[in-house]
């Protein structure tokens, strides 16, 4: 697994390589499609519960910048569109706390997650931070985004076909 992360300077951001091994032809997990995660309030979530909807599972890190600017976008879509699912999966965190006292001061209104490798083995792995895994209304995977995801990208990823 190849593990990223990024910097702001002042003509925007640079990756940083982080942690440079490779796991070669690494697959998502047949069990992505059957995922049971219990977020940090207790609630358990299923992706067979949300048949009907669209679902993005985003991996992200307290530390991560390009991570902390996406959250405004996902608050919004988590708010505005009763037809996508959003679920917070947070890695590499020091404790519980930490991870609360993020998510209660950057107003996050979507359910999450703390990440374990229980869990990864049933999403799938991640080479960069943000990752997010999505699935259409019908439980299958249709794409993973490795990197900073926007408003826009999930919205052109989960409109109607014509």
């Amino acid at each position: 697994m190849w593990m990223m992360a990024a910097v702001k300077t002042p003509g925007g951001w640079a990756p940083i390589l982080l942690v440079c091994w490779a796991l070669l032809g690494q697959a998502v997990p047949a069990a992505a499609e059957g995922f049971v995660l219990k977020d940090m309030a207790g609630k358990t979530h299923s992706l067979a519960g949300y048949k009907g909807k669209w679902v993005l599972v985003n991996y992200w890190a307290t530390w991560c910048p390009p991570c902390q600017e996406e959250i405004p976008d996902l608050i919004a879509l988590h708010e505005k569109r009763r037809d996508l699912a959003i679920l917070g999966i947070a890695l590499e965190y020091q404790s519980d706390r930490e991870v609360r006292t993020f998510v209660d001061d950057n107003l996050m209104s979507y359910p999450i997650v703390l990440g374990d490798d229980k869990l990864i083995e049933q999403i799938g792995t991640t080479e960069v931070l943000p990752t997010s895994y999505i699935f259409n209304p019908q439980g299958q995977l249709v794409k993973i985004w490795r990197g900073m995801i926007t408003r826009q990208d999930i919205e052109k990823l989960v409109q109607p076909r014509k």
